[in-house]
């Protein structure tokens, strides 16, 4: 018996459960940058362009790190859709005492790579001179949180794998509420600058991450966590690492490529910095709308496949990649329709919000591209496959990028040539995923299921 949280994935009508699904995911989306937006707005208005620009230095640097650990976390939401499918309660079970165990040792791997690399990376990075310092200590301050948000993202990357993506928008809410409540106490009253809003978003995290155990706890059913019964399942490791591992090292790919253009973008200086750093984070509200996708095809794909209801995978995919268009489409193109006032709401500086708009009219009327390559990628991986998107994205997005960077950006040093590369190694990259989708669907589908 499913619960009231919970979404039926491999029966019924489609279009309804994904959007069912997706509408909680996308909502939580927008809560998670919140925190980040937050800091920049407070440290923007409050403090200096220079404290906007050293937070917004830092955020390509905190992905790469982060999301490393997040993309493993897909192979716990896969695993566990796929057994709750095949209603194998054993199974799951293991998988999510893993998981757990799996995301607390994460936390603690992040904190020391975090404090350690923070000022060599920044400084590889070339970032400006005049920032560099606050940026290495809000990063640091920052990592400290790192158990707290690995727990949060593992625990709902479970929940989700049942179908419940309502209880995490919850915690989310509060969380986030805290979050904004100690950006302005920490900045406005004590004056703590960028150390403040760091500590504002540690706070949140840890309140997210002790809710979603809280409910782990109390859940019934395959997703109940007894902490004195956990245990670390080395089978279950390896298997979730089999599909997270390559999810992670696609997500350290990509943001491998965004450090190496945020590193372009700090040679044109601290004003650039902080013009890029406000549009990529309005930039960031439409990509995690459009990423709710993936995670839905990922969910819906992975379920299926284990109750062996082929004939909805396709029907998944095609809905999924009709949603995340229209998401893209319309999102990106009204945030730059509205650029000069989103981005008036981080600065008031004229020359910083020029160049925000710049950023804006190439990467965000064209983000629909990257919302579509992630959730074909979503669909392959749902479907047990997960080295082959990594590889695709390797090529699509990391070697692409790259070359470019020491070719037509070096011959065209400008910003739009830099920004024009985002949308080409999209469209490159849906092409490839399609032909990988198509490939695997031939080996994972019965013959009948193919008539």
């Amino acid at each position: 018996m499913r619960k009231s949280y919970e979404i039926d994935m491999c029966s019924g009508p489609l279009l309804s459960r994904i959007l069912l699904f997706a509408i909680p995911l996308i909502c939580s989306g927008v809560l998670q940058l919140v925190f980040n937006a937050t800091d920049i707005i407070v440290v923007g208005r409050f403090v200096s362009s220079n404290a906007m620009a050293a937070v917004g230095s830092t955020s390509s640097l905190i992905n790469l790190l982060v999301n490393f650990f997040i993309g493993i976390s897909v192979g716990a939401n896969v695993l566990v859709a796929r057994f709750r499918g095949a209603n194998d309660f054993d199974d799951a079970q293991e998988t999510v005492q893993t998981a757990l165990i799996t995301a607390v040792a994460g936390g603690f791997v992040l904190i020391a790579l975090g404090i350690l690399l923070a000022r060599p990376m920044l400084v590889w990075m070339a970032t400006p001179d005049e920032v560099i310092g606050q940026a290495v200590l809000y990063m640091r301050v920052y990592f400290i949180g790192m158990p707290a948000t690995m727990l949060y993202n593992f625990g709902a990357a479970i929940l989700r794998a049942v179908g419940d993506t309502r209880r995490p928008l919850y915690f989310l809410t509060l969380a986030g509420l805290v979050n904004v409540a100690g950006d302005l106490l920490f900045v406005l009253v004590l004056d703590m600058g960028v150390a403040g809003v760091a500590v504002a978003t540690v706070i949140s995290q840890i309140i997210s991450a002790t809710l979603i155990v809280l409910c782990l706890m109390r859940q019934d059913g395959m997703c109940n966590v007894n902490l004195r019964r956990m245990r670390f399942h080395r089978d279950k490791f390896l298997r979730i690492m089999q599909v997270g591992l390559p999810a992670g090292l696609q997500s350290v790919i990509f943001n491998i490529s965004n450090v190496l253009i945020q590193s372009s973008i700090n040679s044109f200086g601290a004003t650039v910095v902080a013009g890029n750093t406000a549009a990529s984070n309005i930039e960031g509200f439409v990509y995690t709308s459009m990423n709710a996708l993936y995670q839905t095809s990922l969910s819906f794909t992975s379920q299926n496949l284990g109750a062996r209801q082929f004939g909805r995978i396709d029907k998944i995919l095609v809905r999924c990649l009709a949603l995340v268009f229209v998401i893209g489409l319309v999102l990106g193109n009204g945030a730059h329709l509205l650029g000069q006032t989103l981005l008036g709401i981080y600065t008031g500086e004229p020359e910083v919000i020029a160049y925000g708009m710049m950023r804006l009219g190439v990467v965000s009327v064209t983000y629909c591209l990257c919302g579509m390559m992630d959730v074909v990628a979503g669909s392959v991986r749902g479907l047990g496959y997960s080295i082959l998107p990594m590889l695709v994205s390797l090529v699509g997005a990391c070697v692409f990028r790259i070359i470019w960077i020491f070719t037509v950006f070096q011959w065209q040093h400008t910003l739009f040539s830099l920004y024009i590369s985002y949308p080409i190694s999209w469209a490159l990259t849906i092409c490839a995923h399609l032909v990988c989708y198509f490939a695997v669907r031939r080996r994972v589908f019965p013959r009948t299921a193919e008539k």
